[in-house]
């Protein structure tokens, strides 16, 4: 098995050691992204903003690996406050995904002075 790191400076820098995402045997897998702003570092406000945040930057990846959210296959979301959130984050992400949806997991987590993180994983048009 080969695999390629993803590493660009238009999605969060990581926080540890782990790479924002990695292509292998067709697929990408992301880090769970955060809904920092890569350009200035700032969270915006409420959930569904911050959803929107976390989605443009898995959208930088998913570019970079020549992919779209339409070749996403499963997504899984961490949300801090699951009952009272989730319908302002699913309306949010409605925004990015197409039918057909992928498969989803979403739970409550304790984050870190964040209402959201999401990791997706993408089923390659093409190899890189």
């Amino acid at each position: 098995m080969s695999k390629k790191a993803i590493v660009i400076p238009n999605a969060p820098s990581p926080a540890g050691p782990y790479s924002q995402g990695i292509v292998a045997n067709g697929f990408l897998y992301t880090a769970g992204f955060g809904p920092q702003d890569p350009a200035t570092g700032e969270v915006p406000e409420g959930v569904a903003e911050q959803t929107r945040q976390v989605l443009r930057n898995i959208e930088a990846v998913l570019t970079e690996a020549g992919a779209t959210f339409a070749d996403v296959v499963k997504v899984t979301t961490h949300l801090q406050h699951l009952k009272r959130d989730f319908d302002e984050y699913n309306g949010a992400y409605l925004e990015f995904f197409p039918a057909p949806f992928p498969v989803r997991t979403t739970v409550g987590s304790d984050l870190y002075d964040i209402l959201v993180e999401i990791d997706v994983v993408a089923a390659l048009p093409q190899q890189i």
